[in-house]
C-alpha cells in the first residue's frame, strides 16, 4: 500500500507516514530514511507523520501486529518501506512518462524532480501526483544496491528534534480537546483488591468538581483542571477490600520461585550435558542468580484522553499497540472496532510499558460513563506502583570444564512467570515454551559441546509486561556473569576465554576484539579500578561492552568509562545507532545499580524517583561506541545496550573487588573494604 506510507500533494508537499511509534528511539527518522531513499527525496523535503491505527495497512511481519517493540522495527520494515518508496517512485515516473509520451526507462529522478534525460524536460512530484494515483501499483520493484544509497548509512538529524526543542511536539499528555475534563484517580493499593465503599460528599461540594466515577478497583474525580481533581480526590473517604493478596510479600514471592516444582521445558539441547557434568568431579562449577521485578518508570506518566459517544469513540494516547488499543476499547464500550479512532501521539518513553493496554481499558471504563472528552492522568507514584512489571527470575546454572579450562558442558534452568498470559489476554498453554523466558540462554554465541537451556514456569499474582531488553536482559546477565566466573576459575583472562569459544562466530569475535582494543583492555589501572566485559548476540545484532569502574572503600561505584562495539548489519542512521547504545546502556545501568520492585502487605513499596532511582547526568561515564561496517541485513538496536549493561558492570566490580554479585540491584554493603561475597 504505497499510499499508506507516502502522500504527495499537488502543491508538492510530501508526507511520509512511519508505521512504528516514536518514543525517543529515533525510529521516525530511520523509517523516513528508508522510504525517502527509494522515493529519491531528501529528509529536508518531507514531513513525517505517525501511522493511525490500521491493522491491515501497518501490521509488521515480525510481531504479526501493528506494534512497536522487541527491537523489530528496522528489521521488519527495511524491505517493505523501501519497496513502498520504490513503488511510489515508479508510479510518479510512470505518470510523467505518460504525459511526455516517452518510455519510463528514459526518465530519472533526483530530490523529487523527474527529468526526461534525452530532452531535459522536468516535472516535480507534485505536478504529477494526481495522475500517479491512476498508475497501476507495481507488483515487483527493484531496490537500490547498498553502493547506491544516498541516505541510508549516513548520519542524519532527527526529524522530531525541532518540534521537541521549540515545544510544538505533542505527546499524549499534551492532548487538548474542546470540552475536555480532567480526572485524577485513586486505585486499590493491593494486588487484586476492589472498592468496598466510598463517601464522596466532601468532594462533591468542592468548587470545580464535575463528576465522581467508580469502577471495580478505582475511583476518578473529574474537574475542570487537574489540580482541582487532585484536591477532590484527597477529600474522598475510600474503603478498599484488599483482596486475596493483602499479605503478599517479596519474601513469599521469592520462596515460590525457589520451590517451583514444575516440569522443565527445554529451550535448547545439544549433547548430554548432565552426564558430562556428573563426570567432571572437581571441574564442576554450579551457582544461582536472583533478579528482581522491575518497573518501566518512563518520564511521561500514564495518560489517556477519551471521548465516548453513542456512534463512536476517539482516543488520544501514546501507545505501542494502537490497533490492540482500539480493539480493547471497543470491547468495553460496546462499539465495532472501526468506530473507535486511536489518535496516536509521541511517547515520552515506553520501554515496553505502552505495550500493555490496561490503562486504556481503565480509561474506556471511566469514559463510557460520561458524554464529554475525559483526560485521565496517573501520578508518578501510581505509574510505578501500578505498573505491569518485568518478571522476577531465579536461575541455576552449572558447567563442567575440560583440561583447557573451557566449558565441556553447560546447563541453565530459569524459573519465572510468563509475560504472555498478560499480553495475549488469554492463558498461556501449560507445557508450551515461552521463548522469551530462555532468550539469550538457549542461543549462546559460544560453541559449547553439550548444552541445555530450560524453563520452569511459576505463575504468580503480579501483573507482568515486557521490559526493555525482554528475556535477553535477564539471561545475558546470568550467562555473561557465569562465563566470567568460569574464566577466573580457569585462571584465564575473560576476553581471551571468550575468544576461544568464538571460532565459528566471526561477527561476535570482531565486536569482542574491537571493544577490548578500544577500551585498553589489559592496561594497568589504579587499585580498586577494573574493567569488565559482556558479549551477546540479540535481536539480530552482535554487541560487546566494556565497563571500567572504581569501587571506593565504602562500596560506592564510580563509572569511569564505557566502550561498546556493535555490528547491527546495515546501520540505517549511524547517529541513532550510537544514541540507542548509549541510552540502552544507561537504562540498564540504572536498573543494575539502583532498581528493584519489592512488595509488602500486597503493596509495591517503591513510589517515585527517590526510591526507584535513575542514573544522573553527573554519573554518566565517557562513552565510545564503535559501529562496525557491514552490509548484512539490519539488526535491532533499542534493547541491545540494556542487555549489555548489567553483566559488564558486575564483571568489572568483581575484577575490582573480588566480590561476585549474583543478585541485582547491586548491594553496596558487600563491596566495601570489609565486604563479604554474595
Amino acid at each position: 500500500m504505497p499510499d499508506g506510507f507516502i502522500r504527495v500533494g499537488v502543491d508538492g508537499r510530501i508526507v511520509l507516514v512511519v508505521p512504528s511509534v516514536e518514543m525517543g528511539q529515533g525510529i521516525a527518522t530511520g523509517e523516513a530514511m528508508m522510504i525517502a531513499e527509494e522515493l529519491e527525496v531528501g529528509l529536508d523535503q518531507v514531513e513525517v507523520a505517525l501511522a493511525p491505527a490500521d491493522q491491515h495497512a501497518y501490521t509488521q511481519s515480525m510481531l504479526k501486529a501493528q506494534a512497536t517493540g522487541g527491537s523489530t522495527s528496522v528489521r521488519a520494515y527495511f524491505i517493505p518501506l523501501r519497496q513502498a518508496g520504490a513503488a511510489a517512485r515508479t508510479m510518479l515516473i510512470g505518470a510523467a512518462a505518460e504525459r511526455w509520451r516517452v518510455p519510463p526507462a528514459e526518465c530519472a529522478v533526483a530530490r523529487g524532480v523527474i527529468t526526461h534525460q534525452r530532452t531535459g524536460r522536468t516535472l516535480t512530484y507534485g505536478a504529477v501526483a494526481s495522475a500517479a494515483r491512476r498508475q497501476p501499483v507495481p507488483r515487483e520493484v527493484s531496490l537500490k544496491p547498498v553502493s547506491q544509497f544516498k541516505l541510508i548509512g549516513r548520519a542524519a538529524k532527527r526529524v522530531d528534534t525541532p518540534a521537541k526543542v521549540n515545544g510544538t511536539a505533542r505527546f499524549g499528555i499534551d492532548a487538548m480537546v474542546e470540552g475536555m475534563r480532567v480526572a485524577a484517580i485513586a486505585m486499590c493499593p493491593t494486588i487484586g483488591g476492589r472498592l468496598r465503599s466510598l463517601d464522596e460528599r466532601a468532594s462533591r461540594v468542592l468548587p470545580g468538581v464535575v463528576d465522581i466515577l467508580r469502577i471495580d478497583d478505582a475511583v476518578a474525580v473529574v474537574a475542570e483542571h487537574y489540580w482541582t481533581a487532585k484536591r477532590g480526590l484527597d477529600l474522598l473517604r475510600i474503603e478498599w477490600d484488599e483482596g486475596p493478596h493483602a499479605t503478599l510479600t517479596s519474601a513469599t514471592l521469592a520462596e515460590s520461585l525457589r520451590s517451583a516444582q514444575g516440569t522443565p521445558i527445554n529451550g535448547s539441547l545439544t549433547g548430554d550435558p548432565d552426564h558430562v557434568i556428573q563426570e567432571a568431579g572437581k571441574q564442576r562449577i554450579e551457582t544461582s542468580y536472583d533478579l528482581p521485578y522491575l518497573a518501566h518508570a518512563a518520564l511521561e506518566p500514564i495518560n489517556t484522553t477519551i471521548h465516548v459517544r453513542p456512534d463512536g469513540c476517539d482516543i488520544w494516547v501514546g501507545t505501542q499497540v494502537p490497533e490492540i488499543a482500539r480493539i480493547v476499547a471497543a470491547e468495553i464500550i460496546g462499539l465495532p472496532p472501526d468506530k473507535v479512532i486511536v489518535r496516536n501521539h509521541l511517547i515520552g518513553g515506553g520501554f515496553g510499558r505502552r505495550l500493555a493496554v490496561d490503562t486504556i481499558q481503565q480509561a474506556a471504563r471511566f469514559g463510557k460513563q460520561v458524554g464529554y472528552p475525559l483526560k485521565i492522568i496517573w501520578t508518578r507514584e501510581q505509574d510505578i506502583q501500578h505498573d505491569r512489571f518485568r518478571p522476577a527470575y531465579l536461575d541455576t546454572i552449572a558447567a563442567a570444564l575440560g583440561k583447557d579450562g573451557l566449558p565441556m558442558a553447560w546447563t541453565h534452568r530459569t524459573r519465572c512467570s510468563t509475560v504472555r498470559s498478560y499480553y495475549d489476554r488469554k492463558p498461556w498453554p501449560q507445557g508450551q515454551l515461552d521463548h522469551d523466558a530462555v532468550a539469550g540462554a538457549a542461543d549462546l554465541p559460544y560453541a559449547i559441546p553439550a548444552l541445555r537451556s530450560e524453563w520452569v514456569r511459576q505463575d504468580g499474582p503480579v501483573a507482568l509486561n515486557w521490559w526493555r531488553g525482554v528475556g535477553e536482559t535477564h539471561n545475558v546477565f546470568v550467562v555473561e556473569s557465569f562465563l566470567d566466573e568460569l574464566a577466573h576459575a580457569a585462571g584465564q583472562d575473560p576476553v581471551a576465554y571468550r575468544r576461544a569459544l568464538l571460532g565459528k562466530n566471526p561477527r561476535s569475535l570482531a565486536v569482542l576484539n574491537k571493544a577490548a582494543q578500544a577500551s585498553g583492555w589489559g592496561k594497568p589501572l589504579p587499585p580498586r579500578c577494573a574493567r569488565g566485559i559482556s558479549l551477546h548476540e540479540s535481536f539480530g545484532t552482535h554487541a560487546a561492552l566494556v565497563m571500567e569502574v572504581e569501587v571506593d572503600p565504602q562500596g560506592e561505584i564510580h563509572l569511569r568509562r564505557a566502550t561498546a562495539a556493535v555490528d547491527c548489519g546495515i546501520a540505517v542512521n549511524p547517529d541513532s545507532v550510537i544514541a540507542q547504545i548509549e541510552g540502552g546502556v544507561l537504562f540498564g545501568l540504572s536498573a543494575a545499580l539502583y532498581n528493584g520492585i519489592t512488595f509488602e502487605n500486597g503493596r509495591v513499596q517503591q513510589s517515585n524517583f527517590h526510591d526507584y532511582r535513575q542514573i544522573r547526568m553527573n554519573e554518566v561515564p565517557p562513552f565510545e561506541v564503535s559501529v562496525m561496517p557491514s552490509e548484512e541485513k539490519p539488526g535491532g538496536l533499542g534493547e541491545v545496550g540494556t542487555v549489555s549493561a548489567a553483566p559488564a558492570l558486575a564483571n568489572a566490580i568483581f575484577a575490582a573487588t573480588g566480590v561476585r554479585l549474583r543478585a541485582l540491584p547491586i548491594d553496596r554493603r558487600a563491596l566495601g573494604a570489609k565486604g563479604k561475597q554474595l
